[in-house]
């Protein structure tokens, strides 16, 4: 039995609606990203308490929210250092730190050229670099890599493509990102040891996992590593989860009706934006994920036993952002402008501090059952050199090269791939 009690509660200046929360991995502060401008808000969280130290960025795009309503609704990457309470912030052409000290502290980072646009930012996990996407390098063709920067010196390098962002694995020594597409993403996974090579690149690993079509969020590491989970997709509110290290998938569902298809009606329309795309975080119990839900619920799946409590939260108004700090608590946004702490004790109750253990094994269990991906010359795709898996099917790159027949029930990839390979056979 778990219980819910909401313990802190603001309203966000002038009742904004925050549609993306990001807590700082291992102190009491939460970052939220206000849904309509790019403004992003800091509440330090400890002690039972929300407290707000700080708005910062709604300068950084030069907007006019009266007449750039389009841009005023973008928004800013930001990434918390992974110790110190600094949050890096960035927006056209420019990256601010900002730390407790106040809006003062706010200062410039140097190095990106005002070229310069980032809608995603992540540091290493030993807080010496600044990984940014996509690459101010490349104007043509700036998805294709990334930005590695030095926070000190200013220096700019490159770095391996990525996008939407990048999650730590809490054991440890491994992250994950997506490299998405039109007609499927992979889930990537990359090493990264900070005692050998202090805020080193990205060292992109050999398994993957490949979902259908493009639209997903940043994936969520469950507090013991066990779980991974990803919301999405850019035609349906999917939310799948999966078991790592195997990469097994356990749960697959569609949050609200699943997509009619083209041309979509626009009640499913209304629906599908009803859902907050930033609605899910990982309990302080393991095998535990909470969903938010436009009716301002949340739902607590146990996927060991595959049930689903709903609990009712006092937001009083549709839940726009779900976050987990590090002593286990529920950071709620609600469509209205109300932030909430909420208290989650359960039978069993421990800290995330406690799960260190198994998380290590898992990324010693995983980096044991794959390998580094060797330099990708010129001329050469990265998918060449992946084994990929759905979560229920493996597949090494030689196998989707000779792919020809696929059925309906196949994901829309793997249905492309078949097609490509038939017209590339009659060619012959």
């Amino acid at each position: 039995m778990t219980d819910v009690e909401a313990v802190a509660r603001v309203r966000v200046g002038g009742g904004r609606s925050v549609g993306r929360l990001v807590c700082h991995p291992r102190l009491p502060l939460v970052a939220g990203l206000e849904a309509e401008r790019p403004v992003v808000h800091i509440w330090d969280c400890g002690a039972g308490q929300l407290r707000e130290l700080a708005s910062v960025a709604a300068e950084l795009s030069g907007y006019d929210e009266a007449v750039d309503r389009d841009r005023a609704r973008e928004s800013p990457a930001v990434a918390w250092h992974p110790h110190e309470p600094h949050l890096m912030v960035a927006g056209a052409g420019r990256v601010v730190r900002w730390s407790p000290a106040g809006p003062a502290e706010a200062v410039e980072l140097k190095g990106p050229p005002p070229t310069a646009c980032y809608r995603g930012l992540a540091f290493s996990p030993d807080g010496r670099t600044l990984w940014a996407s996509p690459s101010s390098g490349d104007e043509d063709k700036p998805w294709d890599s990334s930005d590695v920067l030095d926070p000190v010196s200013g220096t700019v390098g490159s770095g391996p493509r990525w996008d939407t962002g990048i999650a730590e694995h809490p054991g440890g020594g491994l992250v994950a990102t997506l490299r998405s597409d039109q007609g499927a993403t992979y889930v990537l996974f990359a090493r990264v040891d900070s005692e050998t090579a202090p805020g080193a690149s990205m060292r992109v690993l050999r398994r993957a996992l490949i979902l259908d079509v493009d639209g997903y969020e940043t994936p969520v590491f469950s507090a013991d590593g066990r779980h991974l989970a990803v919301r999405g997709n850019a035609y349906d509110n999917s939310l799948e989860v999966f078991a790592f290290p195997s990469l097994r998938r356990v749960l697959a569902t569609t949050l609200g009706e699943p997509s009619p298809g083209y041309p979509y009606p626009q009640e499913w329309l209304d629906e599908m934006r009803a859902w907050s795309r930033q609605n899910i975080a990982f309990g302080v119990r393991p095998g535990v994920l909470w969903v938010g839900t436009p009716t301002g619920t949340l739902v607590e799946v146990d996927l060991e036993t595959e049930t689903a409590v709903v609990h009712d939260v006092p937001a009083g108004s549709p839940v726009s952002g779900l976050g987990a700090t590090p002593a286990g608590e529920l950071v709620v946004a609600g469509a209205g402008g109300d932030l909430v702490l909420l208290s989650v004790r359960g039978d069993s109750p421990k800290t995330r501090g406690q799960d260190s253990d198994a998380a290590r094994a898992a990324v010693t269990a995983f980096l044991d059952a794959t390998s580094e991906v060797p330099e990708v010359p010129d001329g050469d795709d990265l998918e060449n050199h992946l084994v990929v898996t759905d979560g229920t099917r493996t597949w090494e790159s030689d196998d989707l090269a000779t792919v020809t027949i696929a059925t309906a029930a196949d994901p829309t990839w793997l249905r492309i791939q078949a097609a490509v390979n038939n017209a590339r056979d009659q060619g012959n």
